[in-house]
C-alpha cells in the first residue's frame, strides 16, 4: 500500500482523484436533474418518481453512502491542492492568480465550490433529512413545493446554480486535461461540450424554484 499513499498525497494523485469524483458527480447530476424535472408534471408524476426511488431503498442508501464518499473525497482534494498551491507560491499566488488564470471560472473554484457546499448541507436539511427522518407529516413534494414558496430560499438556491454552473465549466475541462484528453484538435469540442453541460445543469435545476416561486403563486 506505501505506493498508493504515495500517490493519492501526491499532486498527481490529487488531481487524478479530482477528476474522477469530478466526473462521477457530474454523471450524478445528470441523474437528479432528470428525476426533478418530474416536478413540472405535478404531484403524481414527482411522487411516482420518488416511490420508485424508496421501493428500492436498501439500493439507495448504499448509493448514498457511496455518493457522500464522493463528495467529501472531492472536497477535500480540492481544497488541499488550492492550499498546497497557494503554500508553495503565497506571493506569486496572490500577485499572478488574475494574469495566469484568464478564465473567471478557473479562478473562482475555491469561492464557488466554498459556496455550493454550504448550500449543499441546506439543501440536504431541507429535503432530504425530512424525508428520510423527520416526522412533518408531508409528503416530498409538498416539502419541496413549501420551501419553493420562500422567496429568500428560491433566490438563494437560484444563486447557488448559478455558481454551480460556474464550477462545472471548470470541472468539465479540467476533468477532460486530467486524464490528458486535451488534444488541441478535440479540446475546442470539448469546452463547448462543457459550457453546455454547465449551462443546461445550473438553468435545469434553477427553473424549478422559479417556477414554483414566481409561476405556482410563491412570490
Amino acid at each position: 500500500m506505501g505506493w498508493f499513499s504515495r500517490f493519492i498525497n501526491s499532486s498527481v494523485g490529487k488531481k487524478f482523484f479530482m477528476g474522477l469524483t469530478g466526473i462521477l458527480l457530474m454523471l450524478f447530476l445528470v441523474l437528479h436533474l432528470v428525476g426533478n424535472l418530474t416536478l413540472f408534471f405535478g404531484e403524481k408524476a414527482f411522487m411516482s418518481y420518488a416511490g420508485g426511488l424508496e421501493s428500492l431503498k436498501p439500493l439507495v442508501r448504499v448509493i448514498e453512502v457511496i455518493l457522500a464518499s464522493v463528495f467529501i473525497i472531492h472536497i477535500y482534494n480540492g481544497v488541499k491542492l488550492w492550499y498546497d498551491n497557494k503554500k508553495a507560491n503565497p506571493q506569486k499566488y496572490a500577485v499572478n492568480a488574475k494574469s495566469k488564470e484568464t478564465n473567471i471560472f478557473a479562478r473562482t473554484t475555491i469561492q464557488t465550490g466554498s459556496i455550493i457546499f454550504i448550500f449543499l448541507v441546506i439543501h440536504l436539511q431541507t429535503f432530504w433529512y425530512p424525508n428520510n427522518f423527520g416526522e412533518t407529516g408531508k409528503t416530498l413534494y409538498q416539502i419541496v413545493t413549501y420551501w419553493f414558496a420562500i422567496p429568500i430560499y428560491s433566490w438563494f438556491y437560484v444563486f447557488a446554480m448559478i455558481l454551480l454552473g460556474f464550477h462545472l465549466n471548470h470541472g468539465f475541462q479540467s476533468a477532460f486535461q486530467t486524464f490528458g484528453w486535451n488534444h488541441k484538435k478535440y479540446f475546442p469540442t470539448i469546452k463547448k461540450l462543457g459550457m453546455w453541460y454547465s449551462i443546461i445543469m445550473a438553468a435545469g435545476f434553477a427553473s424549478l424554484p422559479i417556477y414554483f416561486l414566481i409561476f405556482r403563486g410563491g412570490m
